[in-house]
């Protein structure tokens, strides 16, 4: 697992410590950087359900700002900052353990991105969705990218947001929501 582009290009990251942990790969982390580049520089960006912190260091190497790493393992947490390290990202990063949908109300920014993938199986796209409405976490124009199981059928609409986008990429699919 590696940084693609920008800053920290190349930077090895650490892998997940859980094998229920599962990173998003190259080709489809590349699809949502190349979906989501206009939105990248100068913003703020939450990794929600983080696990390794991949695609919150992309997000920062290709010239987000800051960036909220949200998971409830402890693992996950331990690897987050380890690969925050490799970066050398720490004053950019800010990272809260615990339950990722009920820990949304630390986030102390408008954000701009979020960044979406939760264990598979348990319905936490819409419920995070429903979350970032009720606190009102997402900037005007601001995107939100949910990774999940192909197969699953996001709404077109949850609370005020509209999926804008679907993408698939073998097991996996994409849905863009602003």
């Amino acid at each position: 697992m590696r940084i693609i582009a920008g800053d920290y290009k190349g930077r090895r990251l650490e892998g997940p410590l859980d094998d229920r942990v599962r990173p998003t790969g190259d080709k489809v982390k590349e699809a949502i950087f190349s979906i989501i580049m206009n939105h990248l520089d100068g913003s703020i960006c939450c990794d929600l359900f983080s696990g390794t912190g991949n695609l919150g260091l992309e997000a920062l190497s290709r010239g987000c700002d800051k960036c909220y790493f949200m998971d409830e393992s402890s693992n996950s947490i331990k690897t987050t900052w380890n690969n925050i390290k490799i970066c050398k990202a720490d004053e950019y990063s800010v990272v809260l353990q615990g339950d990722s949908i009920k820990n949304l109300h630390r986030i102390r920014d408008k954000i701009d991105i979020f960044l979406i993938d939760p264990p598979y199986g348990f319905g936490l796209e819409e419920k995070a969705i429903e979350k970032i409405d009720e606190l009102n976490l997402l900037n005007e124009g601001g995107v939100i990218v949910v990774e999940h199981k192909k197969g699953i059928r996001l709404p077109e609409k949850i609370e005020k947001f509209s999926r804008i986008k679907e993408r698939r990429y073998g097991s996996v699919e994409l849905s863009i929501y602003m």
